[in-house]
């Protein structure tokens, strides 16, 4: 198993097909869900992802500095886990690799997440804390969930 961080337009044909492959599979037809996924925003993100020797992405996310997402913060979206891998814990892992990577990459700024509702004590175990701001995304209830910039020092203790 590699993870890796990359540029859109590092990413091979292959690896492009398959990332857009695995969210149309998620957010498109298993939450039944029609909604415009690529939205423009992928080729100013940075790709994070977990392969398989084998090929298979297990686990997606797409990082964001601030600016180009919230003016103010950093970002991750895009939250996926391929369903033939679920419940092994590349979830856990692919979002504690997304969270070092901004710190790497972007500082200890605080990190926005637009989260899926019934995902809430997934990202408050990950030290994403709720800010009240719920509201419904292509009719799937999301909340609004902040790592702030002191988690960073928090998590290097835990």
């Amino acid at each position: 198993m590699t993870f890796f961080t990359k540029r859109f337009d590092e990413l091979s044909n292959s690896e492009i097909h398959e990332i857009f492959r695995l969210r149309s599979e998620v957010f498109v037809v298993e939450q039944n869900c029609v909604y415009q996924d690529i939205d423009g925003k992928d080729p100013v993100a940075l790709h994070c992802y977990i392969q398989l020797e084998n090929g298979d992405i297990t686990a997606y996310t797409r990082i964001f500095d601030k600016g180009d997402y919230h003016s103010d913060k950093t970002s991750i979206g895009r939250v996926i886990v391929n369903p033939k891998y679920r419940r092994a814990g590349y979830g856990i892992q692919i979002m504690n690799y997304s969270i070092e990577q901004c710190e790497e990459l972007f500082g200890k700024v605080s990190i926005e997440i637009g989260a899926q509702q019934y995902l809430r004590k997934f990202y408050n175990d990950l030290g994403f804390e709720e800010t009240g701001h719920d509201y419904l995304e292509d009719g799937i209830p999301h909340t609004t969930l902040i790592f702030p910039a002191d988690g960073f020092e928090k998590r290097t203790k835990a």
